[in-house]
């Protein structure tokens, strides 16, 4: 049996379990891991981040890497096209997403989410990136109606839990969504949301982050 580890909250962790219930997987969730730098957590996961996978005794880490597990073993419902050229714009457009999009706009979220301090020049550097990110974005994404073309695929488990934190990141830091630029969004996110994949992960985020209040 397959188990997903992380937390709720981690949009990582959150891109893996839509793509495993998208797949109809049956899995264990454990989603009390967070990431450390124990000695035994390392053990698990050699960077101490999350999300992970334990299958077979072993340990798989890193959620697009664990998508590419889940294509390989569980090939039946595939969240790829069959296309060779199709399936690398897939991986294409999450690798603009997740490393020149959402990563940048991390660099806002000890600010705007956790209140430490960022200098004017990060945000300067990080606005000039982010819109390089994002002008990519936009000259890949499809939305017809998903956002690699006809077919939702892993691109769309992606797009799902990323591009809400850009929003709301550039919001709180710059006064303004960066997404604004790119119309097609709200709605496709509407869209997808409305899956009972996507449904079920957002109204676990939803809760432990209403959890986290208390």
């Amino acid at each position: 049996m397959l188990k997903l580890c992380g937390f709720h909250i981690s949009n990582y962790f959150n891109k893996a379990r839509i793509a495993m219930l998208e797949k109809g997987l049956q899995f264990e969730l454990d989603p009390s891991c967070k990431p450390s730098q124990a000695e035994d957590f390392l053990a698990r996961t050699p960077m101490g981040k999350v999300p992970f996978i334990e299958v077979d005794g072993e340990h798989l880490v890193e959620s697009q890497v664990i998508c590419e597990y889940l294509e390989d073993t569980y090939p039946q419902k595939p969240l790829y096209p069959r296309d060779p050229l199709a399936r690398a714009r897939v991986r294409e457009l999450i690798t603009i997403m997740e490393l020149h999009v959402e990563l940048v706009a991390r660099r806002l979220y000890g600010q705007v989410f956790f209140g430490q301090p960022v200098s004017d020049e990060v945000k300067q550097s990080v606005e000039k990136d982010l819109l390089k990110g994002l002008r990519a974005f936009r000259n890949r994404a499809k939305f017809d109606p998903y956002v690699a073309g006809a077919e939702l695929t892993y691109a769309d488990c992606a797009a799902f839990v990323h591009l809400p934190l850009v929003t709301l990141a550039t919001k709180l830091a710059y006064g303004k969504d960066f997404l604004d630029a790119m119309p097609q969004v709200k709605p496709y996110l509407k869209m997808i949301g409305e899956r009972p994949a996507f449904k079920t992960v957002n109204d676990d985020r939803k809760a432990a982050q209403a959890a986290m209040k208390k």
